[in-house]
């Protein structure tokens, strides 16, 4: 009698896990990466912050992709301005983040920009001529509210922009959510053609020769703040690197939202290493923020569902 071995079948469910398991500690490793960025920021320039972000970012990065074996074709594109113009507008959103981080409270500055997938509704409508009905929009009007909740210490003192450093800083994040949002925009149309792995490498290479244009502000760093700087690019490698995994074992609406699970972390460390507790505008409006920002996303799941359907012909459940 032969012995008969059957090998286990990855089930749907445990891909799906797996994917939500490399989104939460990419999420993890983003959050470490930028409370560095918090630390080193007093005494680092932003320029600095970036160039160290994309060139040792790059480490990690360029090792995967040659574990993949996709290293002899990573840099072959016919879109060549779709790659510059996607670097260009994520560096503005990163830099203005890494700006908005020396001004505001860490859980301040992180709920302000989680307007990003609300602003991409916007952008989906005005730039992608995707047609946004009132479902949607109705969310983006919420989360917008919830904006506005968080930032109620600078609009009851006239958001100087100027004079004021919060009001300062929270503007840096609220147009670094913008530029998220535009740079999605940018990503999901060079993805039509372009593989992950070159988006990706063209980004930090591109930033990293742009950001090498800020080196007549730099300071000689001491040893620590190096350190950082190093640790800085590498989180940010590992956690893009993580972040496709998770993109490989589940669809993006799904494990989207757990993107939020950033607040957890933000939380802690802004209360351990930093001292801040979050205000009560700032817990009712990160709520109201993300709860809109889960509805866009689960509203884009469920037209992408329908969209498929009648692509097909035929439904796809019950």
């Amino acid at each position: 009698m032969r012995l008969m071995v059957t090998m286990p079948v990855p089930s749907a469910s445990n891909d799906a896990a797996v994917g939500i398991f490399w989104k939460v500690t990419s999420v993890l490793f983003f959050t470490l990466m930028l409370t560095f960025v918090k630390i080193a920021g007093e005494r680092i320039p932003v320029g600095q912050l970036l160039f160290a972000r994309n060139l040792f970012g790059l480490i990690p990065v360029v090792v995967m992709i040659a574990y993949t074996g996709h290293l002899h074709d990573a840099l072959r594109t016919n879109n060549i301005w779709g790659h510059m113009r996607r670097a260009m507008s994520g560096m503005f959103a990163m830099g203005l983040w890494f700006v908005a981080l020396q001004y505001l409270p860490f859980p301040e500055a992180t709920a302000i920009v989680y307007a990003a997938p609300l602003m991409m509704v916007v952008l989906a409508a005005t730039v992608l001529g995707e047609r946004v009905r009132v479902y949607r929009w109705s969310a983006v009007a919420v989360g917008l509210v919830g904006v506005a909740i968080i930032m109620v210490p600078q609009l009851s003192e006239g958001f100087d922009i100027f004079g004021n450093a919060a009001s300062f800083g929270a503007a840096c994040a609220l147009v670094s959510a913008a530029c998220m949002a535009l740079t999605a925009v940018f990503v999901r149309q060079l993805a039509r053609s372009e593989p992950t792995h070159t988006i990706v490498i063209y980004f930090l290479i591109a930033g990293t020769l742009v950001t090498a244009l800020t080196a007549p502000t730099w300071v000689v760093p001491s040893w620590s703040d190096a350190a950082m700087l190093v640790m800085i690019g590498v989180l940010g490698g590992v956690g893009q690197i993580m972040v496709t995994q998770a993109f490989q074992h589940a669809e993006a609406s799904l494990i989207a939202p757990f993107e939020y699970t950033s607040m957890i972390w933000v939380i802690a460390i802004g209360y351990l290493v930093f001292g801040e507790i979050p205000t009560i505008y700032v817990v009712i409006g990160a709520a109201i923020v993300i709860g809109s920002g889960i509805f866009v996303i689960f509203r884009e799941r469920q037209l992408g569902l329908h969209r498929a359907e009648r692509k097909m012909g035929a439904p796809l459940r019950p």
